[in-house]
């Protein structure tokens, strides 16, 4: 391991050369230039924050750190001209309603394209938290956000394939008009998709679907279908080489994560993992034990997993991609009568629980903070009545969840999930499955069309 001193202002950096070759382009080009400072075991860089270098240090280190805004500056220097594209990722993964604008005005300002994107379109969906604030930057980066197109509220139910002449039009996928307060169809899903017992989420401003079942013996559906919301088109991809149902799917970084399921009325502990650009799966580590449909969710860039066992005891594993490895991170005993599901935001993972027996529709809910490693019991309890919480999404700060009966809204802080609002609910029967998407306003032009016709199809 060769050994490099750095120096960055007044602090002398001691590192690992060849990490700095691995991940900078910066310093891959320096040691493979020929020029002197290539066979150098010391150098001095200019121009830099010996804050900022530290902060690159870390994450090349493999350490996650929250920044200030003072550290998000020069972490945004040292990324754009050492050319650190796992540092730029960091700093993606920490976009939040507190640090988005100095995210994108300092991507702007040193050029990291892939953070002034995010951050923008991160801005785009608070626009009204921070109207006031985006007033104030110059008109050339008030235009760009102007021009992205914000998230809608997408859901759809649980629905079996259908034979194509008994059309079923209630197999919609529907987005909420916040505006409007009211939901409108996006079109029928195709007639041999399921969305009963399927793993579905959403990438790349697409909706991915795998697995299912049909019928009353839980006949595992092979096929696996794709909604693309630029295109707003369907199609067809490559199903897993384990088949079944009830699997939970994690979109992230190009690729999609199965993790679990059931076949034939077994659970399984298989994991896979579909690359959109080779359109391959592959099989990865098992699970530590099989289970259907375990709750999953992303933070900070990275995959957590929830395992329950027998004894009450619910078990927060992170799923490495990069070594295809499961890591316990914490564990938690409590009581519940079934079921529970996970979600992430910032360095937060919420663990929502139906209360015992005697309360099950009553659910309480814990957060696991990432950096502390602590776990905080959130005041109070939320109504569960036909599985509201159990599909909560949150965009911003703001947690979405839904029944047949309300949308309900929730500002969430690290302790507390405070309510701010209802909106319509989604009158269809079954589990629900919801997510984002960005839908062009073509799109949505043509659903508002699809509403005044609802015999009519755009498919």
């Amino acid at each position: 391991m060769a050994k490099l001193s750095v120096t960055v202002e007044d602090t002398i950096f001691t590192t690992d050369k060849d990490l700095l070759m691995e991940h900078s382009e910066y310093f891959r080009a320096l040691f493979q230039s020929g020029m002197r400072e290539s066979t150098q075991d010391e150098i001095q860089l200019r121009n830099l924050g010996a804050m900022g270098f530290l902060i690159t240090l870390r994450v090349l280190e493999g350490e996650r750190p929250l920044l200030s805004c003072e550290e998000i500056l020069q972490a945004v220097e040292c990324a754009s001209f050492l050319q650190v594209e796992l540092l730029t990722k960091h700093l993606v993964n920490l976009i939040d309603s507190d640090n988005c604008l100095v995210m994108y005005q300092a991507a702007a300002t040193y050029g990291l394209l892939d953070l002034f994107h995010a951050s923008a379109l991160y801005i785009k969906d608070i626009y009204e938290l921070l109207e006031d604030d985006i007033n104030c930057l110059p008109p050339d980066l008030v235009h760009y956000i102007d021009s992205l197109t914000p998230s809608s509220f997408v859901a759809v139910g649980a629905h079996t394939p259908t034979i194509e002449f008994l059309e079923d039009a209630s197999r919609t996928m529907c987005f909420l008009d916040e505006e409007g307060n009211q939901w409108q169809s996006l079109g029928c899903i195709p007639d041999e998709t399921s969305t009963f017992l399927a793993g579905v989420t959403t990438l790349n401003n697409k909706v991915f679907i795998v697995g299912g079942a049909r019928g009353a013996n839980k006949q595992v559906v092979e096929k696996s279908f794709c909604y693309d919301a630029d295109q707003h088109c369907w199609s067809e991809f490559a199903c897993p080489h384990q088949l079944r149902y009830e699997v939970t799917l994690i979109g992230h970084e190009a690729h999609l994560y199965a993790f679990g399921g059931e076949y034939e009325r077994v659970p399984v502990a298989c994991v896979e993992k579909y690359s959109l650009s080779s359109q391959m799966w592959t099989f990865g580590k098992e699970l530590p034990q099989p289970v259907a449909g375990p709750p999953a969710t992303k933070a900070m860039g990275r995959i957590f997993i929830c395992l329950w066992k027998p004894q009450e005891t619910t078990i927060i594993y992170e799923y490495d991609t990069t070594q295809d490895e499961l890591i316990p991170i914490s564990s938690i005993r409590r009581m519940q009568s079934y079921g529970h599901c996970i979600v992430g935001h910032r360095d937060n993972l919420y663990i929502m629980r139906n209360g015992p027996s005697d309360d099950f529709l009553r659910c309480a809910i814990e957060n696991y903070n990432l950096s502390t490693q602590q776990w905080t019991t959130l005041s109070g309890q939320y109504v569960n009545s036909k599985g509201a919480l159990f599909t909560a999404v949150i965009r911003g700060d703001t947690v979405f969840t839904l029944n047949r009966v309300l949308t309900l809204l929730y500002r969430v802080d690290t302790h507390t999930w405070k309510p701010i609002g209802e909106k319509t609910g989604f009158n269809k029967g079954g589990s629900l499955h919801t997510f984002f998407l960005r839908l062009p306003t073509k799109t949505k032009q043509m659903a508002r069309k699809l509403y005044k016709n609802p015999h009519q199809s755009f498919l």
